[in-house]
């Protein structure tokens, strides 16, 4: 599977994607128009192994809830990035079984490298 969740309204998803090489036969999944699934999110745990690492704690309703006090359990991450996109670290990058989150400049590197050498 080859596929990107990603916002179209984030310039930095927009920026990042732009810069993946070989994009070919990748599905562009917009969350805020087409909600990720719980069996989408269960395969993205699948392969990160924890909810947690596709939470964003620096979406705004993290803050706007004061949640960086709550002791939030895996169970507690997956029902929020369920509710409410914002709660999913962006972009997610599925190809062939790797998975790369987020936006740090690591990650969105090891990306490139991949998919460069795919």
């Amino acid at each position: 599977m080859k596929k990107i969740y990603y916002l179209k309204t984030c310039d930095t998803c927009k920026k990042i994607i732009k810069s993946l090489p070989n994009t070919d036969g990748f599905i562009l999944q917009d969350i805020k128009e087409e909600p990720i699934t719980v069996k989408q999110l269960e395969e993205m745990h699948a392969l990160t192994g924890s909810y947690e690492k596709l939470f964003s704690k620096r979406a705004k309703l993290y803050k706007e809830r004061d949640m960086k006090d709550m002791n939030l359990t895996e169970n507690d991450f997956k029902q929020y990035i369920l509710e409410h996109y914002t709660f999913l670290s962006r972009p997610v990058i599925i190809a062939n079984n790797k998975i790369f989150v987020g936006n740090s400049p690591k990650n969105v590197t090891a990306a490139i490298e991949y998919l460069s050498n795919e």
